[in-house]
C-alpha cells in the first residue's frame, strides 16, 4: 500500500510550497540523473518527471517526491537518496497518463518504498 510519505517532499528537504523546480538539476547519491521536466503538486501524489536526456537512451522517469532530501534554490539543484540505477530500475515511464493511472502510481510508490533505507547524503 502506498504511504502519503512517499508521495510528499520531507519537511528537512527545503521545499518551498508553490516552489516551481522545473530546470533544476537531479542528484542521485553516485551522479547526476537529469533536470526537471515538469512537476506534480497539486494531485495528492507529488512527483517530478525528470528529463534524463542520453542517460537513459532520452527517457523520462517519475520520481516521487518523498525521495527528494534537498532543494537548492541557488545551485537549482536537487538531491534524491536513491542511487542512478535504482532510478533506471524504477518502473518504466513513457507518457503523462500514467500519471493518472492509479496502478502505474501504486508500482512506483512501491518500488521507491522497497528500496533499502540510507541516509541523506
Amino acid at each position: 500500500m502506498i504511504t502519503e510519505r512517499i508521495w510528499s517532499y520531507p519537511p528537512q528537504c527545503a521545499y518551498s510550497e508553490g516552489q516551481d523546480l522545473t530546470g533544476y538539476a537531479v542528484e542521485a547519491t553516485d551522479g547526476t540523473i537529469g533536470h526537471v521536466d515538469r512537476q506534480a503538486d497539486d494531485s495528492g501524489m507529488r512527483h517530478l518527471i525528470v528529463d534524463t536526456g542520453v542517460w537513459v537512451f532520452g527517457k523520462s522517469v517519475l520520481v516521487p517526491a518523498g525521495v527528494v532530501t534537498g532543494v537548492d534554490t541557488q545551485a537549482q539543484k536537487i538531491t534524491v537518496v536513491c542511487t542512478r540505477d535504482e532510478v533506471k530500475s524504477a518502473p518504466l515511464f513513457k507518457t503523462d497518463r500514467e500519471t493518472q493511472d492509479p496502478a502505474y502510481l501504486e508500482r512506483v510508490g512501491s518500488y521507491y518504498q522497497s528500496l533499502p533505507p540510507r541516509q541523506p547524503a
